[in-house]
């Protein structure tokens, strides 16, 4: 037995801290199932697979502002960084593809900031999700947001702060149902909490409830509306179709 990232390194000739680097990343995988924690012990036979992401693919782009599709598998931070001169407008998790906003000049940005906090942003994503969602759901539970370390977010109708989600399906294969989904504000893992709250985690997100394994939670960020402009990201494979 030895140190995942230890053994990682030495099968593919890189340091120990690249090979930490790509386990924290959830970059890589043993058979079906991602490697989750860089120290677990794993026998020494173990065979392990680096599934690199995307490459950032940007959408629209002019002198005040850019939009990308952002991959799963990458941070917000990681995009800011690649694209010089740019500033995030809004972030979206590691695991969450899709329509991220970044802007260039400082009047854009102000002006976008302020779109955001006065809530004139439109956000819709599509997710897969456990269980059959048959009808529309607004859910509106308060969340509140403990941000030590890993943030979690929670239902907490004293200390959480309004959310408001609005989910309406659109298939269904088995016991999973794809749902197109708005949020009209914009809390730290506002959507993943609000749908296990209502019994329907998002497909892939264990932190929430998810039984089901995925290379990732699967949520995707179709499509934001900001400042007059409206920026749509396609879905990827495995938002197109589970399975």
């Amino acid at each position: 037995m030895e140190q995942a990232y230890k053994l990682l390194a030495q099968s593919k000739e890189i340091s120990n801290k690249k090979a930490k680097e790509l386990i924290d990343r959830g970059l890589v995988f043993v058979g079906d199932r991602q490697l989750k924690i860089a120290r677990a012990s794993v026998p020494d036979s173990t065979i392990f697979r680096i599934e690199m992401p995307e490459d950032i693919t940007i959408l629209y782009q002019d002198e005040e502002m850019v939009a990308v599709n952002k991959p799963a598998g990458i941070d917000s931070y990681e995009v800011q960084d690649a694209i010089e001169g740019a500033e995030l407008l809004h972030r979206l998790d590691r695991d969450t593809s899709g329509v991220l906003l970044l802007g260039k000049s400082e009047r854009y940005i102000k002006e976008a900031i302020k779109a955001f906090k006065q809530r004139k942003v439109l956000k819709e994503y599509v997710a897969w999700v456990e269980g059959v969602v048959y009808e529309e759901m607004e859910i509106t539970a308060p969340i509140h947001t403990i941000k030590k370390g890993k943030a979690f977010s929670k239902i907490d109708e004293r200390l959480g702060k309004p959310a408001h989600t609005v989910v309406t399906p659109d298939e269904v294969q088995g016991k999973k149902s794809k749902v197109k989904i708005v949020i009209h504000t914009g809390r730290t893992h506002q959507i993943r909490v609000h749908l296990a709250s209502v019994g329907h985690p998002v497909v892939g997100d264990s932190q929430y409830g998810s039984r089901t394994r995925a290379k990732r939670a699967l949520l995707h960020a179709r499509k934001i509306e900001l400042l007059g402009k409206t920026f749509s990201a396609p879905l990827p494979a495995d938002i197109k179709r589970y399975k």
